[in-house]
């Protein structure tokens, strides 16, 4: 049976736990916990956690080093400045970028086509283990013109690196006045790293440079390296585009100055630093190449056994390549029709990019604490007076905080986003539990003392850089759907399927995910995890039931239960932006009294999960108190939502006779109590739902499930943002649901397999072609057309095609089955 290459340090640990966890003590399991922790945070400390950077790298320490790269063709005054690259964006000419392969654990490789400045970038990230501060990292960078381009194109490259924090850091190497002509080091120390080196390597003899005639090459030749070191505030480090930009202006000026407008240098020698190494805590290493180009930046921890080389870094590129494409084989592999070489490279990219998105960040974030009585919305126009609260409100800034999260997309998402992070941990959840664990923590860290955690996660004044003002500001009675419990309800599948491996009740592929995950291996020790905040998921919770609910009483609903029904807080008249689903059509006009049925069901997920981890962890009275709720939720949202005319789930309002109403807009909200499992494959109204899914004049296209119906008098309407185009996690919680259906004994079973097989096709296949075109994967997809739009390299969710590969094909299940 398959098992998975895993670390001596973690078999180590395994073996340890065996034998110890068997002998059985309170005390052993704490401090085996405690030890997991301390090899698990090793193994996670550095990495490309500036997601918002093509390339940046830092450990997961607040106030500490970071390090990016810089480049452009600089053959053209006019242009050289502007096609400077470092932070991500939308429009800046690039035929695609990403991860080609990455595991957190071991590094990957990044290829960037970056077509105006008619480069292709090749970046390989390496960690390599050893010592106490998560041992030491290396990057090789290599460059090559891309087709059509001229061979001898000069670009320039900076590499910085830079101190936030206590320390201190320098450049060691002794240097000529007109630059170094081989390898630069620089040496630092802070509190958490120890003491580190940091090389920068001259790159192979094959590296040319631009060489001129113009006497300015004779006070700087481009053979050689620049390195600027200065101070600059801490708070100002991470503009580093604004801090090259300025040192270059200084070099321009003084160009023109000694040499005339009339006979200026060629733009290569123009575009460059002022050469002064020494102390500060920013360097910047710069380079010039001519053509093709390859060099290393190798960090080697003090407390490391050994230095990292560039002769272990090149060992080091093709173990981790062959290592990250042997572990996706046994674990994520796509099934038919999706088993070919072509979508195996596409899967990889997907889940390379979604686990290359994830970030460490640091800083504060603005919330309104004004608990203004407007913003409870118990008034018939609430919305008007909740605005001009807000308006009035003064928000403060609160923190610093922490969050270890993946991110929706680089160039224009680049932070943390609550109920996107449960559907981007889906997959990985698959290809490395404890690291979905450890993300899973990280968010409920941040919750406050009411058991509020903030929608979107704006920390620091680099993240607030990314977002227009209005959107800043967060409020501690919004909430988002909570997604996050999907992940505790699979890692509880995960232990459920381990404890069953023995009994051969699992497959190979089942086995090889959970082989490597200590909290899984060791039930004991993933109950000790999990209830080190089992606390913040009750009060989290419960934070919904207060905060969320809505009116049955008041307006004499009939429901099973008086309690349980509930409303979306922090509506405008267009938009419930609490929701995820922003401009879907709802009630009109907005009122006190409305009923959302996506929240009834995201509340049933939610209560559902909680019971479970209640009963896995033997707290009796919490299951039984969860049992009662979930049961009063599933009975209400058939009570309150099912509308019996028109055959589908829809909100509910009050009108003008104070009578309570439904207002029903087919589309993803329909289908949510399907999505969320609060309906089951003998439920009364699956066969509507199906049918709705299905009907091509309804939901169905081509491309996937419309997020509202055709026949919809505001399909594609307005905005247009959840008013008919297909989203890719709301199309995997269907055809994650049709799964479940169709392997299910019930009366639809046969139904819900065929839908399930044409739809993961037409979805997986669309979200490929759309990649292949356009180097990119897409916020959101045309349902006429199938092409992908908004935003670009939207490698979060739309990464659940890689889920949806990886999923059995029960097209050719029925099939063979037929057949026999």
């Amino acid at each position: 049976m398959y098992r998975l290459n895993i670390s001596i340090l973690l078999a180590s640990l395994l073996y340890t736990v065996g034998i110890i966890a068997s002998q059985g003590s309170a005390a052993d399991v704490a401090g085996l916990t405690k030890e997991a922790a301390r090899a698990n945070n090793e193994s996670l400390l550095w990495g490309p956690y500036k997601p918002n950077l093509y390339f940046g790298v830092r450990p997961r320490i607040a106030n500490s080093l970071f390090s990016g790269l810089l480049w452009a063709k600089v053959d053209d005054f006019a242009t050289a400045q502007q096609n400077f690259r470092h932070t991500c964006e939308q429009n800046e000419g690039m035929a695609g970028y990403g991860w080609d392969e990455y595991d957190i654990r071991k590094g990957g490789r990044q290829t960037i086509h970056d077509a105006e400045n008619s480069l292709d970038l090749t970046i390989d990230f390496i960690k390599v283990p050893g010592g106490q501060q998560g041992g030491n990292w290396g990057a090789r960078i290599k460059g090559v013109p891309r087709e059509g381009a001229s061979e001898d194109q000069p670009t320039s490259l900076v590499f910085y690196t830079a101190l936030e924090g206590l320390g201190n850091l320098e450049v060691t190497t002794e240097s000529e006045a007109l630059g170094f002509d081989g390898d630069v080091k620089l040496a630092g120390f802070t509190p958490d790293l120890g003491d580190f080196s940091i090389d920068v390597t001259a790159g192979p003899e094959s590296n040319e440079h631009p060489e001129h005639d113009h006497p300015s090459y004779q006070d700087k030749p481009l053979h050689r390296t620049l390195v600027s070191s200065s101070t600059i505030p801490a708070e100002h480090l991470w503009q580093t585009k604004v801090i090259l930009f300025s040192q270059m202006k200084n070099e321009v000026s003084e160009c023109i100055q000694k040499y005339g407008a009339e006979n200026p240098p060629p733009p290569s020698q123009v575009f460059t630093i002022k050469h002064i190494p020494g102390e500060g805590n920013i360097h910047m290493v710069q380079k010039v190449f001519k053509g093709a180009f390859e060099f290393d930046v190798i960090f080697s921890s003090g407390s490391s056994p050994q230095p990292l080389t560039s002769e272990t870094l090149t060992k080091e590129i093709t173990t981790t390549s062959m290592s990250f494409s042997n572990r996706f084989d046994n674990i994520l592999a796509p099934k038919a029709p999706f088993n070919n070489a072509e979508y195996s490279k596409f899967s990889k990219a997907m889940l390379s990019n979604l686990v290359g998105g994830i970030g460490f960040f640091h800083g504060d974030d603005i919330v309104d604490r004004s608990a203004a009585p407007e913003y409870d919305e118990e008034n018939e126009g609430f919305w008007e007076e909740t605005a001009e609260a807000r308006a009035r409100a003064q928000p403060v800034l609160e923190g610093p905080k922490d969050l270890f999260t993946s991110v929706p997309s680089r160039p224009f998402f680049p932070r943390g986003f609550l109920w996107d992070e449960g559907f981007h941990l889906i997959p990985i959840v698959d290809w490395d539990i404890d690291l979905a664990l450890e993300i899973v923590k990280s968010w409920f860290n941040l919750m406050d003392e009411d058991g509020w955690i903030a929608r979107e996660q704006i920390l620091g004044s680099e993240a607030r850089s990314k977002v227009p003002p209005e959107f800043t500001i967060q409020y501690p009675h919004y909430a988002n759907p909570p997604t996050l419990f999907l992940i505790l309800e699979a890692f509880m599948d995960k232990v459920k399927a381990n404890q069953a491996a023995s009994l051969d009740q699992y497959s190979d592929q089942d086995i090889a995910q959970n082989v490597g995950s200590i909290y899984v291996q060791h039930p004991e020790l993933g109950d000790a995890f999990i209830r080190s905040f089992y606390p913040l998921l009750k009060k989290h919770y419960f934070w919904y039931r207060n905060t969320q609910g809505g009116d049955i009483k008041s307006y004499d609903r009939e429901a099973f239960s008086t309690r349980e029904a509930y409303r979306w807080r922090g509506r405008s008249v267009q938009h419930i932006l609490t929701s995820g689903l922003d401009d879907y059509p709802r009630a009109q006009p907005p009122h006190p009294g409305e009923l959302h049925v996506d929240l009834i069901s995201w509340m049933g997920m939610m209560t559902r999960s909680l019971r479970r981890i209640a009963e896995n962890l033997g707290e009796v009275e919490d299951v039984e108190e969860f049992k009662v709720y979930e049961t009063a939720i599933e009975r209400n949202i058939d009570d309150l939502h099912w509308d019996e005319q028109a055959q589908t789930y829809c909100d509910a309002t009050i009108d003008e006779y104070e009578e309570s109403v439904h207002v029903c807009h087919k589309g993803y909200i329909s289908i949510m109590p399907f999505l969320t499992g609060m309906v089951g494959p003998n439920h009364p109204h699956l066969k509507p739902i199906l049918d709705l899914i299905s009907d091509p004049e309804e939901l169905w296209s081509d491309y996937g499930i419309r997020s509202l119906s055709k026949k919809d008098e505001f399909y594609g309407t307005a905005e247009n943002y959840w008013r008919s185009p297909v989203w890719i996690n709301i199309n995997y919680m269907v055809v994650k649901n049709l799964y479940d259906t169709a392997t299910t004994s019930g009366p639809h079973q046969d139904q819900a397999r065929e839908i399930y097989s044409r739809l993961r096709k037409n979805l997986v296949e669309n979200v490929f072609k759309e990649w292949k075109e356009t180097g990119f994967a897409w916020e959101q997809y045309n349902p006429e057309t199938g092409k992908g739009q908004r935003t670009q390299h939207f490698t979060g969710w739309t990464s659940m095609v890689v889920k949806m590969m990886s999923m059995p094909d029960l097209a050719n299940e029925k099939k063979g089955h037929d057949e026999l």
